[in-house]
């Protein structure tokens, strides 16, 4: 199976501690969200919210007042994060600052399921990035094209978020053009000669072993979710049909008439992406409920000079 190739990597190479779950472990249950929508959140009526409308997890964020507030973004308050853990049953994600160990510290005592070490928060370190293996929980980390995602999963990622624009404008262009950036070196290495692809890992800047397992696996060798600017059923559908494995949903989505609709169509079209009577069905009436989400001139013009 693919998944076993993707654990036979770090068999012999992985630093572990005999306390951690081996990586292994941590792909497995990575994969477990696989074909599933992750909701971030900012409350627990938004988490239970999430759960009913049948996501497979979701993310706790600052709540929006904190966060335009100005000043450094940081992990959420750990009160805010367990008093949503103790009101649901799906698994949460939590995120830390880049490169910020003591924050991943901080959220694997409260026993958060997953880490997100996310560049949507303040960077800790420019240059260096948590070593995840050191960690119990599985990790969660960013990418924009093939060779940062596998020098994530080199450090210890279980899963990839191919990420596009992050601000919550609702432009879905950056992501499709990280997933496509992925895909496209994906299918590049899949059609060369086994004696380049030493040379094309050495250009990406990639661990030559991960290269190679993926040119064998024709994928990823960890799942890989989509972020940013996915805001209606035919968005996630669209991430989907284009190979990726689920998709996280910003927050602004619960500002809206009827936020559990939007939800619960966003989850059917993960679930049911290649069948356009499902699309039809859960993209109708969805004009009023994504009111504000529609993209300003000012956040089309500072997409197009580079804003993502």
């Amino acid at each position: 199976m693919a998944e076993d190739g993707a654990v036979m990597v770090y068999n012999s190479s992985a630093i572990t501690d005999a306390k951690k779950n081996p990586f292994s472990i941590k792909v497995g249950m990575a994969q477990m969200l696989r074909g599933g929508a992750i909701l971030e959140v900012t409350a627990v009526e938004q988490a239970k919210l999430a759960e009913d409308a049948g996501a497979c997890a979701i993310v706790v964020s600052e709540p929006e007042s904190r966060r335009r507030g100005g000043g450094i973004s940081r992990m959420p308050d750990p009160s805010l994060i367990k008093e949503i853990k103790g009101s649901i049953s799906i698994p949460v994600i939590t995120r830390s600052r880049v490169g910020h160990f003591v924050e991943a510290q901080i959220l694997e005592a409260i026993n958060v399921d997953y880490i997100d070490e996310s560049e949507a928060l303040a960077l800790a370190d420019e240059e260096n990035f948590i070593n995840k293996h050191n960690f119990r929980a599985p990790f969660v980390c960013g990418c924009r094209n093939l060779g940062e995602a596998l020098r994530r999963v080199r450090e210890g990622a279980a899963m990839v978020r191919t990420q596009g624009e992050l601000s919550g404008s609702g432009n879905v262009a950056g992501t499709v053009r990280s997933v496509r950036s992925v895909m496209g070196e994906i299918r590049v290495l899949n059609n060369m000669d086994e004696d380049e692809v030493f040379s094309f890992s050495k250009k990406i800047s990639a661990p030559y072993d991960l290269v190679a397992q993926t040119k064998q696996m024709g994928r990823l060798p960890v799942v890989q979710f989509a972020a940013g600017g996915i805001v209606t059923p035919a968005d996630a559908a669209l991430m989907m049909q284009l190979g990726c494995d689920g998709v996280f949903v910003d927050s602004e989505i619960f500002n809206s008439p009827d936020p559990y609709k939007r939800v619960r169509g966003i989850v059917q079209a993960v679930r049911h992406y290649n069948d356009p009577h499902v699309l039809v069905e859960t993209s109708c009436g969805l004009a009023d409920a994504m009111a504000g989400l529609s993209l300003s001139e000012d956040r089309i013009e500072q997409f197009e000079h580079g804003g993502d």
